[in-house]
């Protein structure tokens, strides 16, 4: 048998520990190649647009690629670590050190090769499926229709092929240690229980707590001034968390008697106060990895619902334009007419807006009557104002009315009257965010003359809303600097820009994600020998098939939700200062998001426990 030949059977020995590195390199491959077959599609060339769509894929290809150097860096060094024993064991029948690293070198070759093979093939496979999804999600103009990616194909296998060279060089190399070899060499050994340091306990409980108080609790720009200083802070505390807080609980649960004896209590808890050290590490860069995922999706997929909310809000006619007084109108004409071309049936309105003068400010003040009016056509309360009496009105949800100024001004009257502005309202009737005034019909006809004016014409669609889009097409590029404004057709434009940065965003979410599966993955089989060892001997002195089911549960479920748990606690943190950042409630976006990622890290947690202990069982 070649050397070849025997580093190629050392793989398909181990397929079950190489499993999720090979399967999660191959998916890794697959996410690359897809954004290839974006950047180099031949419909996203030509405009600014798709411009920006290949420079966004080119940029995340990127992080995804440097994210995959370390990813798969780490996963070699879980796998030495599960090797220890058959290193050593072929050590000692005559391998050589310079063999040992040949052998490992090959082994992650022959992996890597074959991972960017089938990442490519899976691409090729449901590329045109991911373009379907991309065409929509991304509100392309032109159609994303299928090509053979050659350049996407090359690029791929030629970066991944590099990439694993150099890692399979990496970890060849620090085999030469002596220390390693030693360690090689050596059965595991326990390294004891860890101990608390009950000052870095204490101080992880207030470095987490400080920094969740810091974040709930600031708003506006202050979000953004404290996000750096609150990031640090809880990544420390997180480590600390688990390294050290989760140590000292485990212990006191130690000592609580009644639930330590309690059934399979004793294993459980014992098991996970020896292994705390090994997994704390693991812990810790699941949940952040994780809460990078959460807080990265669930921020992308709020600003969407943060932005689409405020078109909705500013924005309330389906269709809204602005003239001067001393302009004809032949464009409103030619808006009517496009609409009733597109058979969409609207109830058209418009006014003339008036600014004054008060205090050095310029100021819209309207009359009951056109208030009324157009607040009916919201389906909005309708107001009653008698001489003498003016109302500020303020846009609703809006943060620039400057409402407590105009309240301290008065209006002064041709006749020599001076009025006082009582009580605030608040309606979206008139297009202004900022504050105005609303007076009595008699007493709006004796203000003085107005400083500025401009007509302002509404329309609201009641049938035909689908033909909107393509009607607003029409009029702005025949009235290409008449001061009109669509609210679909504006948030179909936020939309086709702002899908690129949802979609990339999603898929880099994603692949971190499984990455953080994957890391749990490798940790679990880890400890998969010594498991089996351990159980056989416990079943001997008579541990059930139920008991052992209980126990393999429960040590699963603890090391698959602990740093979950964790990542969506800060996640959950993250999106409320979000929130309190945009003065925009996001609560329904983090609930779906964290939702989902729950879901999946629940049905990956079954399928891993099922074949976990199917292992364990086999061996009793």
């Amino acid at each position: 048998m070649t050397f070849r030949k025997f580093a190629f059977n050392n793989v398909v020995r181990n397929k079950r520990l190489y499993a999720a590195y090979f399967l999660s390199s191959m998916f890794t491959v697959m996410v690359f190649f897809t954004f290839g077959i974006f950047a180099f599609h031949p419909s996203l060339a030509g405009n600014e647009m798709n411009a920006s769509v290949k420079t966004g894929m080119n940029i995340s290809a990127g992080i995804i690629y440097v994210f995959s150097f370390f990813f798969i860096l780490y996963s070699m060094s879980s796998f030495l670590n599960t090797r220890k024993r058959e290193f050593g064991l072929l050590m000692i029948q005559g391998m050589s050190v310079r063999q040992l690293r040949r052998m490992v070198f090959l082994e992650n070759m022959l992996i890597g090769f074959f991972a960017t093979i089938g990442g490519i093939l899976l691409g090729l496979v449901f590329s045109k499926f991911i373009l379907l999804i991309a065409e929509n999600v991304l509100v392309m103009e032109a159609p994303l229709n299928f090509y053979f990616p050659i350049h996407a194909l090359l690029i791929t296998f030629g970066s991944f092929t590099l990439l694993f060279f150099f890692i399979s060089l990496f970890v060849s190399y620090i085999l030469r240690s002596r220390k390693l070899i030693d360690l090689i060499k050596g059965n595991k050994k326990s390294k004891g229980e860890p101990k608390a340091n009950i000052f870095l306990t204490i101080l992880a409980a207030l470095l987490i707590g400080s920094g969740y108080a810091v974040a709930l609790n600031v708003e506006g720009v202050a979000v953004i001034a404290v996000m750096l200083p609150v990031i640090i802070v809880v990544i420390i505390g997180t480590y600390l968390f688990f390294t050290q807080l989760s140590v000292y609980f485990i212990r006191k649960l130690k000592k609580n008697e009644n639930l330590f004896w309690r059934k399979t209590n004793m294993i459980l808890f014992s098991d996970l106060s020896f292994r705390m050290k090994d997994n704390a590490r693991t812990f810790f860069m699941v949940a952040i990895v994780s809460t990078v995922a959460f807080s990265a999706i669930g921020t992308l997929f709020g600003f969407q619902s943060f932005i689409t909310a405020n078109m909705n809000t500013n924005h309330p006619y389906t269709f809204s334009s602005y003239s001067p007084v001393d302009q004809e109108q032949h464009e409103v004409e030619f808006i009517n007419d496009t609409l009733k071309k597109e058979n969409i049936e609207s109830i058209h309105d418009e006014t003339l807006l008036r600014y004054y003068e008060i205090n050095q400010n310029t100021v819209l003040i309207t009359k009951q009557s056109e208030f009324n009016r157009f607040a009916k056509l919201l389906g909005e309360d309708t107001i009653d104002i008698q001489p003498g009496e003016v109302k500020v009105v303020e846009f609703k949800k809006s943060k620039f009315g400057h409402t407590e100024k105009l309240l301290e001004q008065t209006i002064s009257l041709t006749s020599g009257e001076t009025l006082i502005p009582e009580g605030v309202i608040s309606s979206r009737a008139l297009p202004t965010l900022a504050s105005y005034y609303v007076v009595s019909d008699q007493d709006f006809e004796r203000l003085p003359n107005p400083t500025r004016e401009e007509y302002y014409h509404v329309w609201q669609v009641t049938k035909g809303e689908k033909n909107t889009l393509s009607a607003s097409k029409k009029i702005l590029e025949a009235l290409p600097d008449y001061e009109f404004y669509s609210r679909d057709y504006m948030i179909h434009e936020v939309n086709k820009y702002y899908g690129l940065v949802l979609f990339v965003g999603l898929f880099i979410g994603i692949v971190f994600f499984v990455s953080a599966g994957s890391f749990l993955y490798f940790r679990l089989y880890a400890d998969l020998d010594e498991d089996k060892q351990k159980f056989r001997s416990i079943a001997k002195i008579g541990l059930s098939e139920k008991e052992l089911k209980t126990v393999l549960t429960k040590q699963t479920a603890i090391l698959f939700f602990t740093p979950i748990v964790v990542a969506l606690v800060h996640g959950a943190v993250a999106l409320t200062a979000l929130s309190h950042f945009f003065y925009y409630d996001i609560t329904k976006v983090a609930v779906s998001v964290l939702g989902v990622f729950l879901l999946i890290q629940i049905v990956y947690f079954y399928i891993v426990r099922f074949f976990y202990t199917k292992q364990i069982k086999a061996v009793l």
